[in-house]
Parts: C-alpha cells; sequence; structure tokens
C-alpha cells in the first residue's frame, strides 16, 4: 500500500465515531496507565495490574449473568473495592502482598470463566465473548461516549495528581513510612491511587483486553527507566512512550486488521528493545 493510500485508508476509518471513540479513549487510557505504572513498578507492584485485571475479568462475568445493560456499573465498584483492600488494607492482613494477588488473580479468572460457562451470554457464544473480554479483540470498537467521557476525566485526574501532588507522589513512591512518619496523611493517598488504578484498570479491559493490561503499567515505565534515571524523566518519558505505543499499535491494527490490543502490545515491546538499545549506548560513553 503507498502513501496516498495509507492516508486514504485512515482518513476512511477516522471518519467512523466508534475509531475515534478507540483513538481517545486509548490514548488517554495509556497515559494514565504509564504515570501510575511507573509508581507501581517503582514500588514493586507491578503484578497487582494482572490481579485487579482478573477481578475485573470476574466482575464482567457477573454484570453479563446479571444482564447489566452497561458493565461498568459492576465491574468498577468491584475493582475498586478489591484495589483498596491490596493497597490500602495490606498490611492488616496475614498474607504477603504477592500471594494475595495471585490468589486473587486466579481466582476472580476460574469463577469468571465457569460463570460465563453456566451461563452463556445471549447467542450461546462462551468462546467469543471471553476472547473479547481476556484481549480485548473487539470490545474497543463499541465504546460508548459514557466510558469517553469517563477516560477524559481519568486522563485529567491522573495528570493533576503528578503534577500538583509530585512531592507526595514522590515521598509515597520511595518510602510511605517516612512519608507517615512526617505527618502525610499515606493511607488517604494510597486509597486515591488504589482508586484510579482500578478506574483505569476498568477502562483499559476495552483495550488490551484484561490479560494484556500489565503491558500497559509496566512497558513504558521499565523503558523509561532504560534511558533516565531521574523520577520527573521517567516519568514524563514513560507517559509519552505510553501514548505513541497506544497511538501507533491503534493505527497499525486499523491498517493491518490485527487485534487492537495484541498490536498495541507489540509496538510496547519494540519500544522497550529500542530504549533498551539507546540505555546500553549511552551507557557506553
Amino acid at each position: 500500500m503507498n502513501t496516498g493510500g495509507i492516508w486514504e485508508t485512515l482518513g476512511f476509518y477516522l471518519s467512523y465515531p466508534f475509531v475515534q471513540y478507540a483513538l481517545i479513549v486509548g490514548v488517554l487510557v495509556a497515559l494514565s496507565a504509564s504515570l501510575l505504572g511507573v509508581v507501581l513498578v517503582l514500588r514493586r507492584l507491578s503484578y497487582i495490574g494482572d490481579g485487579l485485571a482478573h477481578v475485573a475479568f470476574g466482575a464482567m462475568a457477573i454484570a453479563t449473568v446479571l444482564n447489566f445493560s452497561n458493565n461498568m456499573l459492576l465491574v468498577l465498584p468491584i475493582t475498586i473495592l478489591f484495589s483498596i483492600l491490596l493497597l490500602h488494607g495490606g498490611r492488616r492482613v496475614k498474607i504477603q502482598g504477592d500471594a494475595a494477588i495471585a490468589m486473587m488473580s486466579v481466582g476472580a479468572l476460574a469463577i469468571g470463566y465457569i460463570l460465563f460457562n453456566l451461563f452463556p451470554p445471549k447467542g450461546g457464544n462462551v468462546s467469543g465473548d471471553v476472547c473479547t473480554t481476556l484481549f480485548g479483540s473487539t470490545s474497543i470498537l463499541t465504546l460508548s461516549q459514557e466510558e469517553v467521557w469517563l477516560s477524559i476525566g481519568l486522563g485529567f485526574v491522573v495528570v493533576v495528581l503528578f503534577v500538583l501532588f509530585y512531592n507526595r507522589v514522590f515521598a509515597l513512591t520511595f518510602d510511605g513510612e517516612f512519608a507517615a512518619a512526617t505527618g502525610m496523611r499515606t493511607g488517604l493517598y494510597n486509597a486515591a491511587v488504589a482508586v484510579v488504578i482500578a478506574t483505569v484498570i476498568s477502562l483499559a479491559m476495552n483495550l488490551v483486553g484484561s490479560l494484556l493490561i500489565s503491558a500497559l503499567l509496566v512497558f513504558p515505565a521499565l523503558s523509561a527507566m532504560r534511558v533516565y534515571k531521574s523520577f520527573r524523566s521517567v516519568v514524563i518519558c514513560a507517559a509519552v512512550f505510553g501514548v505513541t505505543a497506544a497511538l501507533v499499535g491503534i493505527v497499525a491494527s486499523i491498517l493491518a486488521g490485527t487485534p487492537v490490543g495484541a498490536t498495541i502490545v507489540a509496538a510496547d515491546i519494540a519500544g522497550f528493545l529500542l530504549f533498551s538499545l539507546l540505555g546500553a549506548l549511552k551507557g557506553k560513553k
């Protein structure tokens, strides 16, 4: 396909509202996930994305069984609840954080799959419905205006959180106990971060599916850390990386006809390899 044909094809698809919605949500969710991913990676909680994504999958199955007109009405509150329990109340539980995430992850995934089989969606296409939820193959093309506005609000909240509360986010990321000792209300900030992370993950299911969500959280942060060392530089670089990978992935999936979520993750992998090479070259100087 020549250059003119590529632009003509993009222009044709971009004329459809559902593609415009996909681009808006994809960019904003990727931006939010990239910023939060830096905090999670540095706090060694990157695996929490998988755990909460599987919780969201289980909640999605319950909402489907109950015939909810809007699954987010059930998925979002349940995911927020488990996110707060993990990030805010983890110290009161006698199970280590990684073990709790693993138990929650496999448990929610198993329950969700059982529910899909016992109470199949209308049409009886269990495999297709499960595949869509796990890999986000088509759900990004069925986004509602409410989800678009939620993504816009989410992106705004996350950016404001990092700009206005940068010092608090920095302190909470590197030494939460010291931050608490200085009088910082770490419980409140942890709860706020938990709510935002749960919202990002609930929306990201439409973008990449529940099995691939961790890529949006982890790859931008790890890629930025290959080149930059300061927290501020890593945050900015991760945000640019995540948005770029999402745009490239969505556009490439439109042109090549490949699954949106998997293509975005492939763009993340390619970017990570490039940044690893740049980091290695930078280290030799």
